[in-house]
């Protein structure tokens, strides 16, 4: 393997689970590459101010500030002890007054109680979850009736042309197979929102329960 492709394996890596001091710089990397799409899915919950929000694999934590200024209650679940290490630093105020809870876990095992959230988001997520099927039901279990999800994707056919990412465990599925997960958990697609991003396009699959 040549120095290019050591470098976007590492990267790839980080990107998944962001550690150390290169974790760290990937994380500030994420909420300036990805603040459109963060923000556009922070606002398709369309919160009203007293919901308890989820933000799973919230990463540089941009979309923890996002809820925080728009819901109630707040938790973050991320599987990077460094993006929560970042986030403990970040928002120790909102962390000792209980709006803010943060917690570590996979998609799969989400540390809530059944219908503890009204609204969960996750951005750029999926690609690092095997068992997607596991983790739209965890997303089921803990999401309350009436409540709401938003997933956002990368367009998966610009992300499959991409070696770095094919080559490097990136799981990327057609829109039309997450949408059949999400039924299958118990999610309806009520809007399919799509933008340009990054250069990329990318994908809100707004659901509710």
């Amino acid at each position: 393997m040549g120095l290019r492709e050591r470098f976007q394996a590492g990267l790839a890596r980080q990107l998944g689970h962001p550690s150390g001091l290169r974790g760290r710089l990937v994380g500030s990397a994420l909420n300036r590459r990805n603040r459109e799409a963060v923000v556009k899915a922070v606002a398709a919950l369309e919160l009203s101010g007293r919901e308890t929000a989820l933000d799973i694999g919230f990463g540089g934590g941009l979309g923890l500030s996002l809820l925080l200024a728009k819901a109630g209650k707040v938790h973050g679940v991320e599987v990077s002890a460094t993006m929560l290490e970042r986030a403990r630093a970040t928002f120790r105020e909102e962390l000792t007054t209980g709006r803010l809870v943060l917690s570590e876990g996979p998609m799969t095992a989400l540390p809530l109680d059944d219908g503890s959230a009204d609204a969960i988001v996750t951005t750029n997520t999926v690609y690092f979850v095997d068992d997607l099927g596991a983790a739209f039901a965890e997303v089921a279990r803990v999401l309350a009736p009436g409540g709401r999800f938003v997933l956002g994707v990368g367009d998966p056919d610009l992300m499959g042309r991409a070696r770095m990412l094919t080559e490097n465990g990136f799981r990327i599925r057609p829109i039309p197979a997450l949408e059949a997960e999400l039924a299958g958990a118990g999610l309806t697609v009520l809007r399919h929102e799509k933008f340009a991003h990054s250069g990329l396009g990318f994908h809100l699959l707004v659901t509710g329960k």
